[in-house]
């Protein structure tokens, strides 16, 4: 555990190694479904394009995403390292959710980061489809939180 606040290891330069775990960190806190947590890795003046929405700091992605959470119920996300350079990872993910009518989707989407030099990502840019899909077609059944160790990955389920 780190001693120096507002540090979140592992830092940049990336390896093929730190980047991987780095996005397991990423995917592991935003199952938490909690904001508060999960916008500890960002910067205090992070900057995001998610979708169609412009966002910066902290305050604003907590907001963001407690409005998130709220529509998209039964959250659950699996994120994949798409490649990684220095201080940038690029990532694509799935995440399954329904909205309070039951509707289920797939959303699927990519992802850059950019950090600076504590392990803080300062820029997030996510592009992001909604695919409507039966709830048979579902193929995430992990408990809400974390996925459990040893559960495929997107490439593994050929998403």
């Amino acid at each position: 555990m780190s001693t120096i606040p507002n540090r979140r290891p592992p830092v940049p330069p990336f390896t093929e190694e730190t980047a991987i775990r780095k996005v397991r960190m990423a995917e592991d806190a935003w199952n938490s479904r909690n904001p508060d947590l999960v916008a500890l890795a960002y910067s205090v003046d992070s900057l995001w394009r998610n979708r169609d929405e412009f966002l910066s700091g902290r305050e604003a992605i907590v907001a963001f995403l407690r409005r998130k959470w709220a529509k998209e119920l039964d959250y659950r996300l699996i994120k994949e390292l798409w490649a990684f350079h220095e201080t940038r990872i690029a990532v694509r993910f799935a995440y399954e959710w329904h909205d309070d009518s039951g509707n289920w989707f797939r959303s699927y989407g990519n992802e850059n980061w950019e950090f600076d030099g504590n392990g803080l990502m300062h820029r997030r840019l996510a592009s992001i489809n909604d695919l409507p899909i039966r709830e048979e077609e579902r193929q995430y059944h992990w408990r809400l939180g974390p996925r459990p160790e040893g559960h495929p990955s997107l490439s593994d389920l050929g998403l």
